[in-house]
């Protein structure tokens, strides 16, 4: 009785495990990197002390915040990405092969030779590769 209680959880769970596709990964390069902006900091020249006696300037301090963003290149298209987190960005090293898949709607990268660690990326711009169909018109009039 152990034997085929034994044997139908290890038919299920085997079962439960197969039934799980791995996420299909699309290939691409990592080809530039541009620190764009992305906004301002705002910081208040307002202390207690000063709002208290008067005596507080009404003066801020402006600083614009640069964003990395990456130019990745697939096959048939560039993407160009930002790290959707803001204040910790993984610094990525620029000719790289990466892996991505898109997934609602953000970009999940991750590069095999780095940390192997999937990231979430914001896709700010899609562009199909123009190369790529100039390459295949020449090939396919070379081969008539």
């Amino acid at each position: 009785m152990k034997k085929i209680f034994s044997g139908t959880v290890l038919l299920l769970t085997a079962l439960s495990l197969q039934g799980k596709d791995k996420p299909a990964y699309e290939n691409g390069v990592l080809v530039r990197m541009e620190s764009t902006s992305c906004g301002y900091a705002e910081k208040d020249g307002k202390t207690l002390a000063g709002q208290i006696l008067g005596t507080d300037g009404q003066h801020k301090k402006t600083q614009e915040v640069l964003c990395q963003e990456y130019l990745l290149r697939s096959d048939r298209i560039t993407y160009r990405i930002r790290p959707k987190d803001d204040k910790h960005p993984t610094l990525l090293q620029i000719g790289e092969r990466a892996e991505f898949r898109i997934h609602k709607d953000k970009l999940l990268l991750r590069v095999p030779e780095a940390d192997d660690k999937e990231r979430e990326y914001i896709v700010v711009s899609m562009t199909p590769r123009t190369d790529v169909a100039e390459n295949r018109s020449v090939q396919s009039h070379q081969n008539r």
